[in-house]
């Protein structure tokens, strides 16, 4: 934090907007020149503000991190909250800034501008509950189920709920279920449609107690079905398709051309063209990635 007093104001000889609710000496809520001064969870913030030069590498992957971290969080707003909540009383930040800051610094992997999670090390809870034995996750008939071992003591109780997330990458079609089952019963079913069930499928579980007090962490329970395409793959692979469909429409014009002229090039204008657009596409396809196999 900046603190400035009313002497530093003056000698910036800039344009005041900022109002000091109590009194002169109370924390300014408003602009000075290029600084913004505001209330932040009941703490003074002051945050610098102007025009940006043309950003380096570093900053372009920290911009792509915070991205592909806000856009995987976005997607379990509720089991974040109650993951990261009970860790965030009594402090100046709320359940998403700690889930934020630990993704951002630990759940990614690769180099800008290929920076995606590495679901093994997501973790959408963190607490004081102890780790529950012998979780599996396995593909039944209709979805999926996940067993663990009920036995409950002083730690596990029996009455404990169970979180479950099942986040889908291709399709984004994420199941969040927040209290399932509990502890005591020692399974529970995700009911999935068949086309969801062999996607890519990153599943998460975790238990909270009763009374909301308490939380484990989250477990990652393997990936399924292997690692889906990305949206990049999937627009090369559009792409290629488009491709080869009009490759496909220009050969089928190229050789009968060449068949009625026992396959000698017709010395047409109209034939040149379509010759080197034949040419073209067939030379693209070699290149093109998307290649399906």
């Amino acid at each position: 934090m900046i603190l400035l007093d009313l002497t530093e104001y003056q000698t910036l000889n800039l344009s005041t907007m900022a109002i000091a609710s109590k009194g002169p000496h109370g924390h300014l809520n408003g602009k000075v020149g290029n600084l913004v001064f505001y209330m932040l969870n009941g703490q003074p913030v002051v945050r610098l503000i102007g025009k940006k030069g043309k950003p380096s590498t570093l900053q372009l992957a920290n911009y792509q991190s915070m991205a592909v971290t806000t856009k995987l969080l976005s997607r379990m707003g509720s089991f974040i909250k109650l993951g990261y909540g009970l860790q965030a009383k009594g402090t100046v930040y709320n359940a998403h800034n700690l889930a934020t800051s630990y993704h951002k610094k630990q759940a990614l992997t690769g180099e800008y501008p290929n920076i995606k999670v590495d679901y093994s090390k997501v973790k959408l809870s963190q607490g004081v509950i102890p780790e529950t034995a012998d979780v599996k996750i396995s593909k039944v008939s209709g979805g999926l189920e996940i067993t663990w071992d009920p036995t409950y003591n002083e730690d596990l109780q029996h009455n404990d709920s169970v979180m479950v997330m099942i986040c889908c990458p291709e399709t984004g079609a994420d199941k969040e279920y927040l209290n399932i089952t509990r502890r005591s019963e020692g399974k529970c079913f995700i009911p999935l449609q068949e086309e969801v069930l062999n996607q890519q499928i990153e599943p998460y579980i975790a238990f909270i107690s009763a009374d909301g007090t308490k939380v484990s962490d989250s477990i990652y329970l393997g990936n399924l079905n292997g690692q889906g395409k990305n949206e990049a793959q999937k627009q090369e692979e559009e792409k290629y398709q488009q491709v080869k469909t009009r490759f496909d429409q220009v050969a089928v014009s190229y050789s009968a051309q060449m068949e009625a002229h026992y396959g000698n090039p017709p010395r047409t204008k109209a034939f040149k063209f379509l010759e080197k657009e034949y040419d073209t596409l067939k030379n693209q396809l070699k290149h093109l990635p998307g290649r399906p196999g």
